[in-house]
């Protein structure tokens, strides 16, 4: 019995160890996972338009920009378009129709270094819940992550956004704000534009941000953030779906 006993004992623990070996080589190859490259950022557009804007705004801490990306300050085509601000209403889901995003939005507040949040779900983008709601007047700001272990996400084709694209934003009170990309832009990451971001707008605007550039398998982390900015050109009913 006791021989009998000994033996199945030994091949359980053998099988655990071969579990165990395995399932490391897993974790090290899951972990080892290389980044997908998203498509390289160009910056177009005509640059910040030109009506007035003003103040310092108060989007979560970042670099001192703007330092790259501001290109020429030629006047977009939407602002002469533009369209009155809405009442305020939260957000429940972005459409990118060129790049045939469609996403529901989560909540983004501030980390403990006060850093914009990032969401949760790598396929679902979130809305910056301290700035404005987009529609509303001011700088809405809308992020998503471009991989997640070693897969595209949500905003990995965001670079390939033009100006004239249409961004639409469905909110809760049943409108749906349409926005004209006016620009794209690629920065640093470590020379964020925080003030050209989220300051004050005296219409309303939508950015759009994620990550971009070479990914640092030693820092885990993309160099440069692309940031697209869009202005507020009209709205309708629609129905909302969360």
């Amino acid at each position: 019995m006791s021989g009998s006993f000994d033996g199945r004992r030994a091949a359980l623990f053998a099988a655990i160890s071969v579990l165990l070996v395995v399932g490391g080589l897993l974790l090290v190859l899951g972990m080892d996972r290389r980044q997908p490259e998203p498509p390289r950022a160009v910056d177009k557009g005509g640059g910040v338009p030109s009506v007035a804007e003003s103040g310092s705004g108060s989007g979560p801490k970042s670099g001192s920009g703007p330092k790259s990306g501001s290109g020429p300050k030629s006047e977009p085509p939407s602002v002469r378009k533009r369209a009155a601000a809405l009442p305020a209403s939260d957000p429940v889901r972005v459409t990118i129709p060129s790049l045939k995003v469609d996403s529901t939005l989560e909540r983004l507040g501030l980390d403990e270094n006060r850093a914009m949040q990032t969401p949760e779900d790598p396929d679902k983008a979130g809305w910056y819940e301290p700035g404005p709601t987009p529609g509303a007047n001011g700088p809405s700001v809308i992020a998503g992550h471009v991989t997640w272990d070693g897969e595209p996400t949500v905003f990995f084709d965001l670079a390939r956004v033009d100006p004239g694209d249409t961004v639409e934003v469905a909110r809760k009170d049943g409108r749906t704000a349409e926005f004209t990309v006016d620009r794209v832009a690629t920065y640093p990451k470590d020379d964020f534009p925080t003030v050209e971001v989220y300051r004050n707008l005296d219409h309303a605007g939508l950015r759009l941000i994620t990550c971009g550039g070479d990914f640092s398998e030693a820092d885990r982390r993309y160099a440069d953030n692309v940031v697209v900015y869009a202005t507020l050109t009209g709205s309708h009913t629609s129905s909302v779906t969360p």
